[in-house]
């Protein structure tokens, strides 16, 4: 739909505004729950080395006991760690973009904005889906590698 709503004319617009910003939500909750739901089943070091990424990086990761020590784990997932990190706020970055636009258009009724809104809503789901296989490499393997 997103595809096909960078075409539509000025009236289908104002008609399926609010249908193409409903969709954008489903999409990114779906997304979310399987970025969650990879992300469960990570090691404990990957998790541990992650949610010290977003504790750094000032989000809500405080480490649960029973999950290793920092200094306790290997660099190499310490990078995977990092990259996972890095490509989910690019994720996350194009998401508040798209949302952004999709606010910004509502507020000016703009078409243009909308299209755009719905340009970057795509890019931020491809964005999200890289990182959610990224996040899917690490559960593959015992020791995370890049």
């Amino acid at each position: 739909m997103m595809i096909e709503a960078v075409d539509w004319s000025v009236v289908r617009w104002l008609f399926e505004k609010r249908r193409v910003r409903e969709t954008a939500d489903q999409a990114n909750a779906a997304l979310d729950r399987l970025n969650r739901a990879v992300k469960a089943r990570w090691s404990s070091d990957m998790k541990g080395a992650y949610k010290d990424l977003a504790a750094k990086a000032g989000g809500a990761g405080s480490r649960r006991q029973g999950q290793p020590e920092p200094q306790a784990i290997d660099p190499q997932v310490r990078l995977f760690a990092k990259k996972v990190k890095e490509a989910d706020d690019d994720a996350y970055g194009a998401r508040r973009a798209a949302e952004d636009a999709f606010d910004q258009a509502e507020r000016e009724m703009n078409p243009a904005l909308l299209r755009e809104g719905c340009q970057k809503a795509i890019q931020a789901w491809e964005l999200q889906e890289r990182a959610i296989r990224r996040a899917e490499a690490a559960q593959d393997s015992n020791k995370a590698t890049i």
